[in-house]
Order: structure tokens, then sequence, then C-alpha cells
């Protein structure tokens, strides 16, 4: 009877020990998948962050050269019209024209109609006919 019990005691005890290794392995590994996720996104909200920031960055850089660049224009025309012009009354037409662009630049916006009036049916009928809008077009009658 000792071996019959032996026989049937280390296979059932084998079995408990590799089903607990098995559950020890298994849930220390599946935190480390987990948090090797986070850490991934993690890195690369990170980087999209920093690619953000250096656009903004490069776009304020170009800004800024494009207003020099303007302001050296508007410098260059207001000396041009001081050299150039034949007389006085020239030279203070082309400054107040260069000035008044400046002040000027700003564009107002288009206002929407107030009153929208609905399309109207200007398609050839017949008096008593209704027109192409008219909601009981293309319809027949039950007379």
């Amino acid at each position: 009877m000792e071996q019959t019990f032996a026989t049937w005691l280390l296979p059932i005890v084998g079995v408990i020990v590799g089903i607990v290794i098995g559950y020890l392995i298994a849930r220390n590994s599946a935190p480390n998948s987990t948090q090797r996720q986070v850490d991934d996104l993690q890195e690369r909200l990170d980087t999209y962050q920093s690619e953000v920031v250096t656009h903004f960055n490069t776009t304020a850089s170009l800004l800024r050269k494009l207003t020099n660049s303007y302001q050296d224009m508007q410098d260059h025309l207001s000396e041009g019209a001081d050299k150039l012009a034949l007389d006085e009354q020239t030279r203070q037409r082309l400054l107040a024209a260069l000035h008044s662009e400046e002040n000027h630049s700003h564009r107002e916006r288009l206002s929407s109609p107030t009153f929208t009036e609905p399309p109207k049916d200007y398609a050839l009928k017949d008096a008593d006919v209704p027109g192409t809008l008219h909601e009981n077009f293309g319809l027949k009658s039950k007379h």
C-alpha cells in the first residue's frame, strides 16, 4: 500500500508545484509587459510634445523673420521715395501712400446679409401649373 500511496502522491505533488511555479511566473511577467507598454506610450507622448514645441518655436522664428523683412521693405521704399521723388509734392504722396497701407493693413470682415431671400422659381410654366420648386411639382392629382 505504501507503493501505491507514493505512486499517487508524487505526481499530485508535482502537479501542484508546477501550478504554483506557473502562477508565480505568469504573475511576475504580466506587470512587466504592461509596464513596458506604459513606458512606450509615455515615450511616444514625450516625443510628440517635443515635436509640437519645436514646431511652434520654428513658426515663431519664421514669423519674426517675415515681420523684419516686411519692415525692411517698408524702410527701403521710404528711402527710395525720399531719394527718387522729383519734387516735394510727389515725395509726400508716396510717403502718404506707404503709411496709409500700414494703417489700413487690417481688412474689415464682410458681414453676412441680414435678409436672405429664398430662391425663386424661374422655370417657364403656365399660370396654373406649379413651378419646379413647388411642393406638389411632378405629383399627379387624383381627379
